[in-house]
Parts: structure tokens; C-alpha cells; sequence
């Protein structure tokens, strides 16, 4: 670990995806992540709140800075046609060797499968994530987690204290971005996240009802759902600031 002296491990990881937006000295947060003693990441990231700032913050972060240095991660390889950038275990943290899926579907999803539609479990989980992951999933992290595709939305740093607003304001910002209700013909174009993960939005009645929630379609309406294509040629660098 550097001489510096290490804050609480969500700002760290904070601070990790400002360097990232800045140009600062990002590598030696990364080093500190990798580094970080497991009994301060046990006790100062216990609740739900600070674990999605936390995990949030990480996975942003390591996303950028792997494909800047090696955007061959983006490339399809393997048996099945996955991104090494998502599968590889290139993420350290407290000593701990992780992947991007283990960030987004062990620690923020709650131990699901990438491909069960949000309604499977993972079949190997260990003490390490089991401890360390949310108890309660919240969906609104779909538009929170930017892997470096063009569609995904845009990079913010998180905080323990404002998370449920800031997850509020990148949700509404994305969903009013992305989304098209066409009255007349009673369908609703969203995002494909929805339908890799309905089962987090809770089936097609969760989905419409999230919908209302963010007034992307009337509260009275029940449209069909239509989903957009994803984008997924490579887009680094896609920021926002949240003035929470």
C-alpha cells in the first residue's frame, strides 16, 4: 500500500473513477484497492448502500482503465462469444482476484448467473463474495455500470451517503434518454437491459411499473414493450457529475 494515508474505501474507490475522468495519478489508487486491508473493507463497507457505492465505483473504474491500456479485452474470444474484459479476473481488490461479472452479478446483483434473465442463481460462490455482497438487489444499478460499450450509460462517482438519490437521478437521466412511448400505437421502446434482466425489474409487470415510476409512460398505461438494440462498439471516457 502507498504512504498515503487511505480513506474509507468508498471514497477511495471514488477517487479511483475521478482520476480516471481527470487524468490523475489513477494507478495508485488502483494499487490501494488491491491492497486494502479486508478487515477495513469488512468493517466500513457493511450496509447496502455503502456496498453499491463501493462496488459501483470499483467496477466503473476498472472498467475504463483495463480497456485504456488494452482494448483488445474488447474483442469476442473463447468457446462462448464473451469479452475477456467482462469473464477475466483482472480486478484486484483487499487481495482478492476478481472479474467484471463478479462485480455486477456476484456483489450488486446478489449471486446471479450473467444469462438466467435475472431469475438464476450462480452455481459457485465464495466466502468472499458472499460477505461482501448486497442483501438486497436494487435494479436501478442496470443504469449505473458502464462496461465501455456506446449504449452503456455514463460513468459517476457514487457515495455512501447520496446513493439512493444519485441512483435515482442517473436512472431517470438514462430511461428519458433511451426510452420512446408512442401512444398511439401503445408500445414502449427500452433499453435491452431490460431483457437481459427482467427478472431483477420483476417480470413485465415490474418493468411497467418501474417505467411509471419514472414517468416514462403514464400511470394508467400498459403498453407492449419493445426493446432497442444495443450498441456495442467501444466508447471510453463517457462521464457525468452528480451535484447531489
Amino acid at each position: 500500500m502507498s504512504t498515503r494515508e487511505v480513506p474509507d474505501p468508498v471514497e477511495l474507490a471514488g477517487r479511483f473513477v475521478r482520476a480516471g475522468k481527470t487524468g490523475g495519478d489513477a494507478e495508485a489508487y488502483r494499487r490501494d484497492l488491491a491492497t486494502l486491508d479486508r478487515r477495513v473493507l469488512r468493517q466500513r463497507v457493511t450496509d447496502d448502500d455503502a456496498k453499491r457505492a463501493f462496488w459501483l465505483n470499483v467496477y466503473n473504474g476498472f472498467a475504463q482503465a483495463l480497456l485504456r491500456e488494452d482494448p483488445s479485452l474488447w474483442e469476442k474470444a473463447g468457446l462462448l462469444p464473451t469479452r475477456p474484459i467482462f469473464r477475466d479476473a483482472l480486478v484486484t481488490v483487499a487481495d482478492h482476484e476478481l472479474s467484471l461479472d463478479d462485480i455486477e452479478h456476484g456483489f450488486l446483483r446478489r449471486s446471479k448467473t450473467t444469462w438466467g434473465f435475472g431469475y438464476v442463481p450462480r452455481l459457485r460462490t465464495d466466502s468472499f463474495e458472499k460477505m461482501h455482497r448486497v442483501e438486497e438487489p436494487d435494479p436501478r444499478i442496470h443504469f449505473a455500470l458502464n462496461c465501455g460499450a456506446a449504449s452503456c450509460p455514463p460513468v459517476a462517482e457514487y457515495t455512501t451517503s447520496g446513493i439512493d438519490e444519485e441512483l435515482d437521478r442517473v436512472t431517470a437521466s438514462y430511461l428519458h434518454s433511451e426510452c420512446d412511448y408512442d401512444e398511439a400505437s401503445g408500445v414502449v421502446r427500452v433499453p435491452k437491459l431490460f431483457s437481459w434482466y427482467r427478472g431483477d425489474f420483476g417480470g413485465k409487470p415490474g418493468i411497467l411499473a418501474f417505467l411509471r415510476q419514472y414517468d416514462v409512460v403514464p400511470a394508467d398505461a400498459t403498453p407492449k414493450l419493445a426493446y432497442s438494440d444495443y450498441d456495442w462498439s467501444l466508447k471510453l471516457g463517457a462521464y457525468t457529475d452528480l451535484d447531489v
